[in-house]
């Protein structure tokens, strides 16, 4: 069968799928599935789909994804990120805009500690969309800023997407991590900007906050210490060439774990909600 008809019909199998609300990895299984096997026959294909995912599941480069992905649900379990975000609220809630600014610097410091997209957005929506909701800001509006600050999660170390792109591309991940520094601040620059441009030309869309007493600022960045400790011991020990990738993020999630302990924010409950998190989210990933 003609190589073109068959990826046409794959993707149209797999558009299909997606439209019956079958999984996202399983309708792609089935495409590529049924896609190899009329190229080159249904033996093979059922020896493919018997193979890949053990060597998947088995390959130890890979094992830095629920690593990072457990870390960013310590932290979020932990309530690191209503503390990013109740730091920018502090500091520029009262301005218009304020309260999606402290939602943009937000989702970029747990990004850092987390590196999904969908992590990040979804946390986001859970602690900023409320608050921004009860001070009057536009339901769309809002969810937009929330959705377009998840995206940080691809740029800002450590990505997910960067080392799946690492791996598939045999790239070494630390650069990359590094290298998505610089976009991923100027990403956040950008995006403030834009809210703040919004904000001058459409001032009833962002409703000023209350202003914040500079004890309640200063006491709100005395909480953000775990998230910078995390992010600086786990980019901090690959630059100097202390620990792999796969190393850091252990270390990252072990040290996020024992960060949340000693504040008294994970007892039991809270450590298995997170461990079920990052298993959901692994199994999505790895599907």
């Amino acid at each position: 069968m003609d190589k073109n008809l068959v990826a046409a019909l794959g993707f149209g199998l797999m558009f299909v799928l997606l439209m019956l609300r079958v999984p996202i990895g399983i309708a792609m299984g089935i495409s590529g599935v049924l896609g190899f096997g009329l190229l080159s026959g249904f033996a093979p294909a059922l020896n493919l789909l018997a193979n890949v995912p053990l060597s998947v599941l088995t390959d130890y480069n890979l094992s830095v994804i629920p690593m990072f992905i457990l870390m960013g649900a310590f932290c979020s379990t932990a309530g690191m990120s209503r503390e990013l975000f109740d730091a920018g609220l502090a500091w520029v809630g009262h301005r218009r805009g304020g309260l999606a600014l402290a939602a943009i610097g937000a989702c970029a410091g747990f990004a850092a500690i987390n590196g999904s997209s969908v992590a990040t957005a979804a946390t986001m929506s859970q602690v900023a969309l409320p608050e921004m909701r009860k001070a009057g800001y536009d339901s769309g509006l809002s969810a937009g800023i929330i959705a377009a600050g998840g995206t940080l999660g691809i740029m800002i170390p450590p990505s997910v997407i960067f080392v799946l792109y690492g791996i598939m591309t045999e790239t070494d991940i630390t650069k990359l991590f590094f290298a998505g520094v610089v976009p991923g601040l100027l990403a956040v620059l950008f995006y403030a900007a834009l809210v703040a441009f919004i904000a001058h030309r459409h001032p009833a869309a962002f409703p000023a906050g209350r202003v914040h007493a500079w004890g309640e600022r200063f006491r709100a960045l005395r909480n953000l210490w775990p998230t910078l400790a995390l992010f600086g011991l786990v980019l901090g020990s690959m630059y100097v060439g202390w620990v792999t990738v796969t190393e850091a993020a252990g270390l990252g999630a072990s040290g996020a774990l024992a960060i949340g302990l000693l504040r008294g924010q994970l007892d039991r409950r809270a450590v298995k909600r997170a461990l079920i998190d990052s298993l959901r989210g692994s199994s999505a990933i790895m599907l």
